[in-house]
């Protein structure tokens, strides 16, 4: 922190010159064991921006596509790959007065409307000029190192997540994640960063991955890994 000081001096007047609003933005976040604490970044947004996530929700890069209507779906003739391969009709037929529909694309419905744990935008309206350069370079994230120096988390670990995004990953299918220490950078972070847009499920994959893997020397490769990743533009 101490050699990075003029670095931060200079963000701090670049952000304030820019638009109103505090330098530092702090949000709670769910990390290690579901633990909740303070997570501060610099501010890279407009003031206000996390109440503009409803109207944005439909611009959500991890949202599945739109559900089908069950009548719709009944039209189509659903098959899952089970009754494909079985060479059969439907063998898990669901009947509500006169439409009938397929049990496991019913449930595949209901898993699209509950809606994606995460979120994130894909050229984000809310981001100020200063604030994209910011997160291109992972300098909206040196803030951090106050949560790492205060216990709140490591250097390396799967990113803590927002309050509405970890109650979604509560089954134990997803959980694993929250074993691991919660940290700046981590294996997703690494390993997609200026790759295109992830899937949500790739994302969970690789925070389990981590969960199941992390160790002092693993974590030595995540971070000499993050420097060239540093140099890779988060918008590709």
């Amino acid at each position: 922190l101490i050699l990075l000081s003029p670095l931060l001096l200079v963000i701090c007047i670049l952000l304030k010159l820019e638009s109103r609003g505090p330098i530092f933005y702090y949000a709670l976040r769910v990390g290690s064991g579901y633990r909740t604490f303070k997570f501060y970044k610099f501010r890279s947004m407009y003031v206000n921006a996390d109440q503009r996530l409803k109207e944005l929700k439909h611009l959500n890069q991890y949202a599945p596509a739109a559900a089908t209507d069950p009548v719709e779906q009944q039209q189509e003739q659903y098959l899952c790959d089970e009754c494909k391969a079985a060479g059969t009709q439907c063998r898990f037929p669901m009947y509500s007065d006169k439409v009938r529909w397929c049990e496991k694309q019913y449930n595949d419905t209901k898993k699209t409307k509950a809606g994606s744990a995460f979120f994130k935008l894909k050229d984000d309206p809310r981001i100020t000029k200063v604030g994209k350069f910011i997160r291109n370079t992972s300098i909206d994230e040196l803030p951090q190192l106050w949560n790492v120096i205060i216990g709140d988390m490591s250097i390396v670990g799967n990113r803590p997540l927002p309050l509405y995004e970890a109650e979604k990953l509560t089954t134990d299918k997803y959980a694993m994640r929250f074993m691991a220490p919660a940290g700046i950078t981590g294996l997703w972070q690494v390993e997609k960063r200026g790759k295109g847009e992830m899937s949500e499920e790739e994302r969970l994959v690789l925070d389990n991955k981590y969960a199941a893997n992390h160790s002092f020397w693993y974590d030595i490769k995540l971070i000499l890994k993050t420097i060239p990743a540093l140099f890779q533009s988060e918008t590709v």
